[in-house]
């Protein structure tokens, strides 16, 4: 399938934001917003959306980049392609981002969606985080999400279920960023945190050097039943 093979009508009529689709064999009221890392919507994430279509769900991945960055697709394990990231992730506004993940939401429900949730990667688990606090999604997962810790005044509006992956030794958010997640978030009722421990951002990734594949099998599993659970 194209990386991308749907249009999803931006909020304040601001455009179409391109977005790869994975539908499940039967008709589904849940769906799953895989929202990418800084790579854009490549083979990783369209695999993750697929996987998700094989579990049941109705499974969406929108190109976050859309506004400057159309259909981009990188691989972290090339430097050069690494380095392009970090480019589109001082351009990206997030604030936008959670824009348009608010459209793909509504786009969701058009679709007969009855539940949504999210599961989003680095930047996009931070835009997971941004989700909960600023939608009115049912359930959302971010795993790595980075800035995390700059947002924590947002965590009171958090009103449904979210959980977040911690790998402990991930070089993008310090030990003294982790505390203060934990401090902030741990008595959340809405909110659960995981610990991975000695372990590096990226570690739930599809493919690659950064996988683990047993701490993503793990993590991925509880994503599964929590998802599983209030999604239902």
């Amino acid at each position: 399938m194209p990386a991308t093979n749907i249009s999803i009508p931006a909020l304040d009529s601001q455009g179409e934001i391109p977005a790869y689709v994975a539908r499940p064999d039967a008709d589904s009221s849940r769906a799953v917003i895989v929202i990418p890392e800084i790579f854009g919507v490549n083979a990783g994430i369209r695999e993750k959306c697929d996987d998700w279509a094989a579990e049941g769900y109705l499974a969406v991945a929108p190109d976050i980049f859309w506004r400057f960055a159309p259909g981009v697709e990188l691989d972290p394990d090339i430097d050069a392609e690494l380095q392009e990231a970090f480019g589109y992730f001082g351009q990206y506004d997030a604030d936008d981002g959670v824009k348009d993940i608010e459209a793909t939401i509504r786009w969701l429900h058009g679709q007969g969606a009855s539940k949504v949730g999210c599961a989003g990667y680095c930047l996009g688990g931070r835009l997971a985080y941004m989700t909960a606090a600023r939608t009115d999604i049912d359930a959302s997962v971010g795993y790595y999400g980075v800035m995390i810790d700059q947002m924590l005044n947002e965590s009171h509006a958090i009103a449904r279920p979210l959980m977040l992956h911690i790998p402990t030794a991930d070089h993008f958010v310090s030990p003294e960023a982790q505390a203060k997640m934990h401090e902030a978030l741990d008595p959340h009722p809405k909110v659960t945190l995981h610990d991975y421990e000695g372990l590096d951002h990226g570690f739930a990734a599809t493919h690659g050097d950064r996988r683990d594949e047993a701490a993503a099998n793990l993590a991925d599993g509880r994503t599964r039943a929590f998802l599983a659970e209030h999604l239902a």
